[in-house]
């Protein structure tokens, strides 16, 4: 019993002396989209590595409403950070405009298909027998660009009973990289992660609302949290953003 209790003793020494075994670990909920540029961000840091959770962002921030226990949001668009601070589910003074990107309209690498994206875009023609990938417009920032910009070009009638809804931008991505859909909607970073697809054409910003991720703590969010929210702002981690596609919002 001696030797048990000099055990759990020098345990609870060694996390008291050592704060990154006692801390708990900082979980950053982050849009599908950023999976790779926030892997190497992740990894630069100098500090203990955060847990990334990725996934739609509509998904995620239903999580973090429900208790999931996240330290950092980074949604991919105004609208789903919108709906945690309407719940109070973030620290309100800690919002920043993180990054942007572009839409792209994506085939498989093989596919002889051209476009180019304007109001007489001969879209449902394209897709054969087809379907176009993009995340769900129902909730998905990706899709619901998508969607805005096709209603803005007036295609979206043409296409709207063909599609292929995806749970998130990347598995948008996937149906096209795998050819099970002929042409899909995505952002310009996810193309260019992805060999097995090639852009069609991109579309004009104006189309559609601003690309925008917006970060945020989470309620609750301790100084780990708050040092890693600073580092992603950081001029080290923009620089990999930006290799990666994205584009620094000041």
């Amino acid at each position: 019993m001696r030797r048990f209790a000099a055990a759990l003793l020098a345990l609870t020494l060694c996390a008291a002396l050592d704060p990154a075994r006692a801390a708990e670990p900082v979980y950053v909920f982050a849009a599908a989209s950023l999976k790779g540029a926030l892997d190497e961000v992740a990894s630069a840091w100098p500090g203990p590595r955060p847990v990334l959770v990725y996934g739609a962002s509509s998904r995620l921030a239903q999580q973090i409403e429900r208790g999931a226990p996240a330290s950092i949001f980074i949604s991919a668009d105004r609208q789903w950070m919108d709906y945690l601070a309407a719940r109070g589910a973030i620290v309100p003074e800690s919002r920043r405009e993180l990054l942007g990107n572009r839409l792209v309209l994506i085939a498989p690498r093989a596919s002889a298909v051209h476009l180019k994206i304007a109001p007489d875009m001969p879209l449902a023609a394209a897709l054969g027998g087809g379907r176009l990938a993009l995340g769900d417009p129902a909730h998905v920032p990706a899709g619901i660009y998508a969607r805005a910009a096709l209603e803005k070009l007036g295609l979206w009638d043409s296409v709207k009973g063909r599609l292929a809804p995806a749970e998130d931008v990347r598995a948008a991505l996937a149906l096209v990289a795998r050819g099970e859909a002929p042409l899909g909607i995505v952002y310009a970073t996810d193309a260019a992660a992805e060999p097995a697809v090639r852009v069609v054409d991109r579309f004009d910003p104006s189309l559609h609302p601003p690309v925008v991720y917006p970060l945020a703590l989470a309620k609750g969010a301790d100084s780990a949290a708050r040092d890693f929210a600073g580092y992603l702002r950081s001029d080290a981690a923009t620089r990999i953003f930006i290799r990666y596609g994205f584009t620094p919002v000041n």
